[in-house]
């Protein structure tokens, strides 16, 4: 059977190269914003910082991460290693929060790196390289590859799914960094099969210890089997296939037992179900999903035939593996993301084959899209700080009761820079003609990059009041006094990992079957205050009620907090 002819079409001026400064200053950009100077928001983020900090205490086993006597939904160890290991080291010169951060920050960096030497690799291939002139003029496999590999980083950056996931301190960060290492690894195989073994046995070991050893199994399986079957392989690659199913066996069944939980379920079969799930597949992983639908169509004598292309299927069958298995898991979300570079990488091969009308297209809609949305962050931003325009100014005042807003000169002039170089990056693109293929995503990329910059200057207040319990805590904290003790009932563990970080305060686990012992002389006690319009009494043996302390930003998590009803203990 023929081998059809390459979709693509490039010459070597189409390659011309992305300046790396550029490119490690556009990831430094997007990455620190999201981790420097906010605080821990709901819920997840706090949640793993309470398992973090209760390690690094020594109030916890660490083969068995628990947190005031729960343990995690997600049953990982290396992000609470991670995380609980830089605390230790990093906490007599930084807070808890932020020196949690710090593995965090550099697994994102390093999910970035692996997914541009995936698509490096994969573009290396014989059937991803463009067609070759009669006299000469294409691109050579060096410049393209790269250039390729740019393409995709840009892809995987202006995807919105990335951007809140990519800034927590969860295991699905790490797990997304396990995934982008393997994928290399398994893009690598046919150009250095030791790096690769290795990469790959390292990445599907930490993607299981970081919760996920079935995701780990099912990866490493697709990846020994397209490995074997692939076209493109030589002497001995049934050997290696070989051998990485035997690693992915066997580092998946060396993780803890407790690890190895499936949580699959059976997806509803109603439209309203199938609907939302739909809906999250197209806005989590917008713009890289319509370039990949090209992408296949554009190469589809590549992939569907019986002598398939390793840079299409490759990405194909594990994107689709990942898409999968989050529609039969819940929340999809956490999963969904892991799926990114996979749809980044098909974006990417979209660039060689698009018309010129259709890349216009991508820039207008783009343009169009991120100035609205940075026009409205500034708007409303003005209208905090002055009262004009008024309606915006209501809007927050209604949502968010108590919000004082604060000029942050810092802020500001990061949200003016950020604001004038996408000015410039407009005229830079609109103003030329620009040929290399990498500047057709540098609109989309540019422009998330934009506005996620200016939500985490500008909204960064608004941001925080809404979605830490930071303003909470200090009002508990100014009843309670400093260096005070505080039992809770019926708090989840978002608030009271919230009262950890932000206080000094002690937190100890109401015991419901002796509510009148007070361990240590602990004589206060919070607890989630009755819904509004319930008829839920405010009363509670050996206790009297003293304040409701009101959460602003979500009516269903106030606190009552009360005294112990006691003489010796009664209130000043």
């Amino acid at each position: 059977m023929t081998s059809q002819p390459s979709p693509a079409i490039v010459t070597q001026e189409g390659v011309r190269g992305l300046p790396r400064v550029a490119l490690f200053l556009f990831c430094l950009s997007y990455v620190l914003p999201g981790f420097l100077f906010r605080d821990a928001w709901k819920s997840v983020d706090l949640i793993s910082l309470g398992f973090m900090m209760s390690l690094s205490q020594g109030a916890s086993d660490w083969w068995h991460p628990t947190f005031m006597g729960q343990s995690p939904e997600l049953a990982a160890l290396l992000p609470y290693w991670l995380g609980a290991g830089f605390i230790h080291i990093l906490s007599p010169w930084i807070e808890p929060q932020y020196a949690a951060r710090v593995p965090f920050i550099a697994s994102t960096f390093l999910s970035m790196g692996a997914c541009w030497f995936a698509v490096f690799y994969l573009s290396k291939s014989t059937k991803a390289q463009p067609v070759a002139f009669a006299f000469g003029g294409e691109a050579n496999e060096g410049d393209y590859a790269r250039t390729m590999a740019d393409a995709a980083l840009l892809a995987l950056i202006a995807s919105l799914g990335l951007a809140l996931p990519s800034h927590e301190v969860t295991p699905m960060l790490i797990q997304l960094c396990c995934v982008c290492m393997a994928f290399c690894a398994i893009s690598m195989m046919v150009h250095e099969k030791k790096k690769s073994l290795l990469l790959g046995t390292l990445s599907l070991l930490g993607l299981s210890l970081s919760g996920a050893p079935s995701l780990s199994f099912g990866m490493g399986l697709i990846g020994s089997t397209l490995i074997a079957l692939d076209p493109e392989g030589k002497k001995g690659q049934k050997i290696h296939a070989l051998l990485c199913l035997t690693l992915t066996v066997l580092v998946s069944l060396v993780t803890p037992q407790e690890l190895w939980q499936w949580r699959l379920v059976t997806p509803k079969m109603t439209w309203q179900a199938w609907s939302g799930v739909l809906n999250l597949l197209v806005w989590f992983t917008w713009p890289a999903w319509p370039l990949s639908l090209w992408t296949l169509w554009r190469w589809r004598h590549h992939w569907l035939s019986s002598q398939w292309s390793r840079h299409l299927l490759i990405p194909l069958s594990l994107g689709v593996f990942f898409c999968v298995s989050a529609i039969l898991s819940v929340p999809p979300d956490r999963i969904l993301l892991l799926s990114l570079p996979f749809w980044a990488a098909l974006a990417a091969f979209a660039l060689p084959t698009l018309q010129r009308s259709v890349s216009a297209l991508i820039d207008w809609f783009t343009l169009i899209f991120f100035c609205g949305c940075a026009f409205i962050i500034w708007v409303v931003w003005l209208a905090m700080q002055t009262g004009w325009p008024a309606q915006p100014a209501k809007n927050v005042a209604r949502l968010l009761p108590g919000f004082v807003p604060e000029f942050d000169a810092l802020g500001f002039l990061s949200a003016l820079v950020a604001t004038l170089v996408w000015i410039a990056l407009v005229h830079w693109r609109v103003g030329r003609k620009r040929h290399a293929l990498w500047v057709r995503l540098v609109l989309p990329a540019g422009g998330a990059a934009l506005c996620w910059l200016l939500l985490m200057s500008l909204w960064l207040p608004l941001l925080d009041y809404a979605r830490s319990y930071k303003p909470l805590v200090a009002q508990v904290q100014a009843i309670v006094q400093p260096e005070g003790c505080v039992q809770v009932s019926g708090l989840g563990l978002a608030q009271i990992s919230a009262f950890q970080i932000h206080s000094n305060l002690r937190v100890i686990e109401l015991d419901e079957s002796h509510q009148s012992l007070a361990p240590e002389s602990c004589n206060w006690l919070l607890v989630e205050a009755p819904t509004k319009g319930s008829e839920e009494q405010r009363t509670k043996a050996h206790w009297v009620f003293v304040k409701t302390i009101p959460r602003a930003s979500d009516d269903n998590q106030d606190m009552d907090i009360y005294h112990r009803a006691t003489p010796e203990s009664a209130l000043p």
